[in-house]
């Protein structure tokens, strides 16, 4: 009988921590995402710190940040700053004190996609 109890109290401590585990530790599903949104945000935000990268060396060439044509014409930018991976960038600038870039998604399918920006931080925000 006392195996029998403690082999019951095995049972239940290893229930708990499954629920335990399954609950805390493996990723949920709170953000209802395809593969190729995320592929697609990882893809835009690496494009958006390239851009602020190339504005920062512009900057340090020129004294002043540059559009995104500029930053084109000058060879800083490879890719069209403009339109890429279903995403508008436009450029912000003020001079030498300021610049904001942000990226939102060009197709009406994509609306519910985030919207993302980065400035002279290089910090990346998402809304």
């Amino acid at each position: 009988m006392r195996t029998a109890g403690m082999l019951l109290g095995l049972v239940m401590a290893l229930a708990i921590g499954y629920f335990v585990y399954k609950a805390e530790l493996t990723p949920g599903t709170a953000v209802d995402t395809t593969p190729r949104q995320q592929i697609d945000v990882v893809g835009v935000k690496n494009d958006l710190l390239s851009i602020a990268q190339s504005e920062r060396l512009y900057l340090a060439a020129n004294g002043s940040y540059a559009t995104l044509d500029q930053l084109q014409q000058d060879g800083s930018l490879t890719f069209s700053g403009t339109n890429r991976r279903g995403y508008n960038f436009v450029a912000e600038v003020q001079d030498a004190e300021h610049f904001k870039i942000t990226a939102t998604p060009a197709d009406a399918s994509r609306a519910s996609w985030p919207k993302l920006s980065i400035d002279e931080t290089m910090q990346i925000a998402q809304w």
